[in-house]
């Protein structure tokens, strides 16, 4: 008898926890909170692409996001530099090449693409003269198009010294939704700030879209266009961390830019780039990228 009653007993329980781990219409109850979400995922967090086709007319690495709740990116890098292919000089502009390193952010919303960070640009000495060859990297700002009637725009930092950054000094380069429509852009490094509000219609709190980081090699008026060979290399870009800004609990926190938050892109093939990282920089959004049109 008293076994018969245990083992009812046993059973009553074991139904009452099967009912209370269960919902009313059979479906598994949502994943609670991750422990740490800034540093994991956090909750309904919209997962990366495996794959995102390439765009034509660049060599390029790019991690690219979701499209989710992301209030914008930043990170620090370590800027590279380039060896020129002599086979590749610019017809029209003498001293200049067909091939040009940049290092920027970006993104798509609300159907807008943006490209901001920095590229290798000419500079105005202190007695004003334009070099002929593009001597620092410079900030510069690109927006497409919106459907809000914004028409797109190209515009660069001015060509002041305080505003030129060279191979070898570490950055901190960040955009940021800081209220509807427009993005804060700032670079910040080697004793230099440069900080500017760009205006960008599509870029809005609460709106879903994706940001990129990217490591480029891009190639002169060949946007869309099949790739051109090159024996242009750009070697010595080291990410020392990057991030995404996203609203939690409240208030706009950074989020490490982990592998598993992004898409990894080499385009247009992986054979011509070595991209290196530890285990614990993919946590962090740490990595070594080095570029070489003729291919590894």
């Amino acid at each position: 008898m008293k076994k018969y009653l245990f083992y009812s007993l046993f059973v009553i329980l074991a139904m009452g926890f099967y009912n209370c781990s269960s919902s009313d219409d059979g479906e598994p109850e949502s994943e609670p909170e991750p422990t740490d979400p800034i540093n994991t995922y956090f909750k309904d967090e919209v997962k990366p692409q495996a794959s995102v086709a390439c765009f034509a007319g660049a060599y390029y690495h790019k991690a690219v996001t979701s499209k989710d709740l992301w209030l914008g990116i930043g990170g620090t890098i370590k800027l590279p530099t380039a060896t020129f292919d002599e086979d590749r000089k610019n017809p029209s502009k003498p001293g200049q090449y067909l091939d040009n390193p940049s290092i920027y952010l970006g993104g798509n919303m609300g159907g807008q693409e943006t490209d901001i960070g920095l590229t290798w640009e000419v500079i105005k000495d202190e007695q004003g003269n334009i070099s002929a060859e593009r001597k620092a990297f410079r900030p510069f700002m690109r927006r497409t198009s919106h459907s809000s009637g914004q028409a797109s725009n190209y515009s660069n930092a001015p060509a002041q010294k305080e505003y030129y950054w060279y191979p070898g000094e570490e950055v901190t380069i960040s955009i940021q939704i800081i209220r509807s429509g427009v993005l804060k852009f700032i670079v910040d490094g080697n004793g230099k700030h440069y900080e500017s509000e760009y205006e960008c219609a599509g870029y809005k709190q609460g709106t879903r879209g994706e940001f990129k980081r990217v490591n480029a090699i891009d190639q002169v008026s060949n946007e869309g266009k099949p790739t051109q060979a090159t024996n242009t290399k750009v070697e010595g870009a080291q990410w020392k961390g990057s991030f995404l800004f996203r609203m939690y609990d409240g208030k706009i926190v950074k989020t490490p830019l982990h592998t598993g938050r992004y898409t990894d892109m080499r385009c247009p093939d992986a054979m011509y780039f070595d991209i290196n990282s530890t285990e614990a920089e993919q946590k962090i959004g740490a990595e070594s990228v080095e570029i070489n049109g003729a291919g590894y």
